[in-house]
C-alpha cells in the first residue's frame, strides 16, 4: 500500500499504511481503540492466563451494556486477541482469555489510558477553554 500523503514516509514492506484510505489498518485502529476494548483487555490481563465469564466482564466493566460487550469480544475473538471457550451446562458458560496477541496489546493500551489519566486535567481545561471562546 502506498502513502496518501507526500510528506508522510511509506511504510515497511509487509506493513500496512495508516494513511492509505484503503488499508485494512484503519479498521483495526478504530476496533482496538474504543474504551470498552481497552477496559476489556484490561480486566482479561488481570486474569490472565486464566479465564473470564461474560457476566463477570459485564460487571467488572461499569456502564458496558450486554450488546456493547457482546460485539466488543466477538470483534477481539475475530481479529485474534481474545479466546472463546462454551461450556456446556444450562445455561451454557462462556468463557474469555487473552490470546499472546491480545496480551501484546495490553502494555500498548496501557500506555494509552496512562497518558490518559495523567492529562485528563489538561485536556478538560483546554476544552473548556474553547468553549468559552466559542471555537
Amino acid at each position: 500500500m502506498t502513502s496518501q500523503a507526500t510528506d508522510v514516509p511509506a511504510p515497511a514492506p509487509g506493513r500496512g499504511d495508516l494513511f492509505d484510505p484503503q488499508c485494512p489498518t484503519r479498521a483495526l485502529l478504530d476496533r482496538i481503540g474504543t474504551k470498552w476494548t481497552s477496559m476489556a483487555v484490561k480486566v482479561l490481563a488481570r486474569e490472565h492466563p486464566g479465564e473470564v465469564r461474560f457476566g463477570e466482564l459485564q460487571r467488572r466493566m461499569p456502564g458496558v451494556s450486554q450488546k456493547m460487550l457482546s460485539v466488543t469480544l466477538r470483534n477481539l475473538a475475530c481479529d485474534g486477541l481474545v479466546a472463546r471457550r462454551v461450556e456446556p451446562s444450562v445455561p451454557p458458560g462462556v468463557h474469555y482469555r487473552l490470546t499472546p496477541l491480545g496480551l501484546s496489546l495490553e502494555s500498548v493500551l496501557a500506555a494509552v489510558r496512562t497518558w490518559a489519566e495523567e492529562h485528563m486535567a489538561e485536556v478538560d481545561r483546554a476544552r473548556e477553554a474553547s468553549l468559552r471562546e466559542g471555537t
